[in-house]
């Protein structure tokens, strides 16, 4: 009874307190002006903060208000930043305001919602329409190349619609797949990126971290990339849009130099006589005799002399041309296997709306030849986004979108001899494309055409019996794609602030290839040549039902998110292929005479996931975001199906304080946050990741099974911890800004296929056992450092710097792959081969440095060798990965004229040419073209070089070492765009609304070291023989009515 009656007296004590201090409490009348940009500013809200009272300003700016003399003004006006101040006893308060930092305020996309990037508590950055539409591309993933922080694109090859390979943050797994997750119009994308066409794009919003990627959960864990489409705007005139651009292209980067005819002979009779000197049957005089006599013959065999028939022996016993000598023809092989690249885009779309319904429609049309023969893109493009408010509560929406795609990909990738791009840089121009006669004529047939040679005589180096700029026009390989894609929802306002939305979206695709060789010419002609097709079918369909509570309590506002996704996957795929074709230029399976392989699976996939978000914000200063996903995957047996996402986020808007009420007149905005989250990989590049796999095979004609894969029922998810810490500001109202941020990404439970003993009757076995670590920082800039006398300049930045390191491995010794050795401590990306110790000045041997070792195996040192098989491996410390890399960009403008420029580096990583290497052999490839390096070779009088002496017996001097590790720091020009709007007095009188043509150049230049690679290589840092990026030139029209 005692605790009661205290409480009751404490209450009343307490009430009497407060009624006693509000009599005391004192109003006061204060005034002021408000003013913005040196203006009076009517219509300004000034309000008692956490009270009803309030007043706006009148037509000069004015205001007076009773306030209490311990009270706080709320000055608001739309546009422009809340400005609180503290009456402190003051009579009169003037306040300026500033305009809210657009850059800072910008309403991004991201993961179910939108976000403003001043209030995000993640890291994202956001490409808009104007800065993709001016990048000429087939695939919209080679845009962020260069123009988004913390995002490395690099393209695997240069080939007209194919793919960049996209990584954000660097690397997040070794085994299983570390490519970002792409979303379309809010739903995860399965169809092919570059069949949407840029010009529909609205933006591109990158989410890097756990706090903006975590509600994506097990599909996250590499990045998001989310792709908004074009929507019809409300109350807007029908608008019609036309563009039109017509260009053409060539390389980007001249290919490697190589020697002349003249030069090839003298090296190759160098290479004969250094050979026959080191028999014993031979002296000095007679190895050169006999490399005189053998020259023409080894290199040309029964074909025709390309000195003609009276220079027998071109090159004398001194190494050099006799007098009189001259090629009577030099095939550019590399000509011949390059084409005319044209490019034509045209686009048309009609947008609008009224206050319910709104529209965009668009069709496209892209045909980007490529400058390999025979390659190229064309692509169709149909959409259609309308978007209905059928009644005051409810509101939909349908998004379609078609594409048909048609690519011609001749082999331009691999080391295979078909090979479009190192057939023609391997070819020596004395090899004709044509068959020559003896005094270098051509020889014609029966119809006085030319005839393709196909050089049986040509040693095996020179693609013998090979000519593929005779069959390539009749050979077919096609690769052609439809996709059908669609985006629809119905939304619902059930209360106040209260929203629920389902949706229903799928990807359709449907994918043909044809590969064909003819039966008339070529090798493949032998057989009766072949065709082969493969037929794959994907559907996927992802149903999202997602409630939303959107409420404001005085200076707290929530926004809760609450929903579950489904998800549905199949892929069926049939192949087939026949030889001995009965009919030319009919390239169908139909016309074979013989069956040689057949083959079909299907695959099904399932994921479903439970998400919630919650973000909250008082004062519009303090911000918090929190989520968390359930996700159940189909690849995963049933005791680790299911896996927990989450992230938890904060930021703080400093300028909004008090304390920084004196910065106003310089700092538009400050914002600093941090996150710190868990996301999933379940793509581990099986769909069936814990069953036990069997391969049916013929065994003396009878079916056999046969275990391919053991089963691994504790495999689970992949995860990825992300921590980020950021700084977000603009200064001077929005004329420059930036952002820092420092990042962590540690993956754990990596896939990893960890060896075990062979007598169990499988070499691997699929474990989570490894761990790495990304940390880095990017910074982006940007500013305005011209506005006046309608002159505008622009400037921008941005940067990335992170190292990678692995944390955990399944074994102290990992098995070497390739050019890397996984270690702890190391990077990924950290080369591990032989070491290159130079050319022995004494006989000109190549040179690797190996280990001395004791009787008990431990190295004690280091010696070298000159031969390769007994030379040893070791890290190099040096890596693929750059120590910088980004882009800047900038924008002059002037009455209508617009210059811009972006650019992209990477400085500090290092590649393995692989290319270089295929024509700077020693002599024993005899008939491969030579790269000009060769003439830095050893000889007597050229000692001291890092090219050995040459021979025809091979010495492996060009095979994997440190000598072909090369710095491939570059910047390149990626785009240079020149546009001239047309003033609209001149354009008016036709019924025009805005014409603008410009000029376009992508890849114009590039600076680098390496004569001949094109810097911009895949992540790994091993050239691939690759199709080479293409500088495009091109000018355009666009219309607007």
């Amino acid at each position: 009874m005692r605790i009661y009656f205290r409480l009751i007296m404490a209450f009343l004590l307490l009430s009497a307190g407060n009624m006693v201090y509000a009599g005391v409490q004192q109003d006061k009348r204060v005034t002021g002006t408000v003013s913005s940009e040196g203006e009076p500013l009517p219509g300004v809200s000034v309000q008692v903060k956490g009270t009803s009272t309030g007043t706006i300003t009148n037509i000069d700016g004015n205001y007076s208000i009773e306030v209490p003399v311990n009270g706080t003004l709320i000055f608001r006006f739309v546009g422009l930043r809340t400005v609180e101040q503290a009456v402190d006893g003051r009579n009169t308060i003037n306040v300026i305001m500033e305009t809210e930092s657009k850059e800072l305020d910008e309403v991004m996309v991201v993961a179910y919602t939108t976000a403003k990037k001043y209030s995000f508590t993640g890291a994202a950055s956001t490409m808009k329409a104007g800065e993709i539409e001016k990048l000429q591309t087939s695939s919209i993933s080679r845009v962020l190349e260069g123009t988004v922080s913390g995002v490395q694109a690099s393209a695997a090859s240069g080939q007209p619609g194919t793919d960049a390979e996209i990584r954000i943050r660097g690397i997040g797994s070794i085994n299983a797949s570390s490519a970002p997750l792409y979303v379309v119009d809010g739903v995860p994308f399965d169809g092919s990126v570059n069949s949407i066409n840029p010009d529909d794009i609205a933006s591109m919003t990158v989410l890097k971290d756990a706090a903006s990627a975590a509600l994506y959960g097990s599909r996250g864990a590499n990045g998001v990339i989310i792709i908004t489409t074009k929507q019809g705007q409300q109350e807007s005139k029908p608008t019609v849009k036309i563009k039109a651009t017509l260009g053409g292209s060539n390389r980007a980067v001249r290919d490697y130099d190589r020697v002349s005819t003249d030069q090839y002979f003298e090296l190759y009779w160098e290479a004969l006589r250094n050979q026959y000197a080191r028999s014993s049957d031979y002296t000095p005089a007679t190895a050169a005799m006999q490399a005189s006599k053998e020259l023409v013959t080894r290199l040309m065999g029964d074909g025709s002399n390309p000195y003609g028939p009276q220079y027998s022996q071109p090159v004398g016993t001194d190494g050099k041309l006799v007098n009189g000598a001259r090629p009577l023809w030099n095939s550019n092989w590399s000509d011949a296997m390059e084409q005319q690249a044209l490019r034509t885009e045209l686009n048309l779309s009609v947008s609008g709306g009224g206050k319910s319904n709104q529209y965009f429609f668009s069709a496209g049309y892209l045909n980007d030849k490529g400058i390999a023969l025979e390659s190229g893109y064309k692509r169709f493009n149909l959409r259609s986004n309308v978007t209905s408010e059928m009644t005051s509560w409810l509101k939909g929406s349908v998004n379609l979108s078609f594409t048909h795609s048609m690519q011609n990909y001749p082999v331009s990738s691999d080391s295979k001899t078909s090979n479009v791009i190192t057939a023609g840089r391997t070819m020596p121009g004395f090899y004709p494309i044509y068959e020559r006669n003896a005094d270098g004529s051509f020889r014609l047939d029966e119809n006085g055409k030319r005839i393709y040679d196909f050089g049986s005589y040509r040693p095996s180096g020179s693609m013998a019996n090979w000519n593929l700029p005779a069959t390539l026009p009749t050979d077919k390989s096609e690769r052609m794609k439809d996709e059908f894609s669609g985006r629809t929802f119905l939304e619902a306002a059930i209360l106040e602030g209260l929203k629920f939305k389902t949706s229903f979206n799928f990807d359709l695709i449907n994918y043909n290839t044809l590969d064909y060789t003819n039966i008339k010419l070529g090798p493949a002609a032998i057989n009766g040549g072949g065709a082969s097709r493969l037929n794959s079918r994907t559907f996927s369909w992802t149903w999202n039902n997602i409630a939303t509570y959107d409420k404001t309590f005085g200076d707290h506002h929530f926004n809760i998110l609450a929903g579950m996704e489904a998800y549905s996957y199949r892929y069926d795929e049939l192949t087939a292929s026949r030889s001995k074709m009965s009919q030319p230029d009919m390239p169908e399976l139909v016309v074979g005479s013989q069956l040689t392989g057949g083959s079909g699976y299907r695959v099904d996939y399932a994921l479903v996931g439970y998400l919630s978000q919650l973000l909250y914000d008082y004062q519009n200063k303090y911000f918090f975001s929190a989520s968390y996903r359930r996700d159940g995957s189909s690849r995963f047996a049933p005791g680790t199906r299911w896996g927990n996402f989450w992230s938890l986020g904060v930021s703080w808007r400093i300028d909004r304080e008090n304390f920084m009420a004196a910065t106003t007149d310089w700092l538009s905005a400050l914002t600093i946050k941090m996150s710190y989250g868990a996301q999933g990989n379940d793509n581990l590049g099986t769909y069936y990741a814990s069953k036990g796999l069997y391969t049916i095979v013929s065994n003396l004609g009878e079916n056999a099974l046969v275990s391919s894969r053991m089963a691994t029922p504790n495999l689970k998810w992949e995860t990825n911890l992300n921590f980020n810490l950021g700084l977000d500001f603009s200064l001077f109202n929005n004329r420059f800004s930036g952002s820092f941020d420092f990042f962590q990404r540690r993956s754990k439970d990596l896939l990893y296929a960890r060896p075990i003993a062979p007598s169990l009757g499988y070499i691997t076995i699929d474990e989570n056992v490894g761990a790495l670590k990304n940390t880095g920082v990017e910074l982006v800039l940007n500013g305005t450092i011209i506005n006046q006398n309608g002159w505008v300049w622009k400037l921008g930045i941005n940067l990335t710097h992170y190292k990678n390191k692995v944390t955990e491995l399944p074994l102290k010794d990992m098995p070497q792959s390739g050019v890397n050795k996984l270690q702890v401590g190391r990077s990924v990306y950290d080369f591990y081969m032989k070491e290159w110790a130079g050319v022995n000045p004494e006989n000109g041997d190549p040179l690797w440095y190996k280990d001395l070792k004791d009787d008990n195996k431990n190295v004690i040192g280091r010696t070298t060798t000159n031969d390769y098989s007994k030379a040893s491996d070791y890290y190099i410390n040096k890596s693929s990965l750059p120590k910088v890399y980004g882009g800047f960009n900038t924008s002059l403008s002037w009455k209508g004229i617009d210059l811009s420029a972006v650019f992209a580096y990477s400085i500090g990583g290092y590649i393995y040419n692989r290319d270089i290497t295929m024509i700077l052999h020693n002599g024993s490839l005899e008939g491969r073209d030579w790269s000009t390096e060769i003439l830095k070779r050893w000889t007597p009088e050229n000692r001291y070089t890092d090219v050995p002496a040459l021979s025809t017996t091979s010495n492996n001097w060009n095979s994997t070492s440190t000598r072909f590790l090369q710095n491939n720091s570059y910047m390149r020009l990626k785009n240079l765009t020149l546009s001239y709007t047309l003033p609209k007095q001149w354009i008016n009188r036709i019924a025009l609304g805005e014409v603008q043509v410009y000029v376009q150049g992508d890849n114009l230049f590039t600076i680098h070291r390496n004569q001949g690679l094109d810097p911009e290589q895949g992540i790994t840092g091993i050239t691939y023989y690759r199709y080479p990026a293409m500088r495009t030139i091109s000018g355009g029209i666009n219309i607007s009515f």
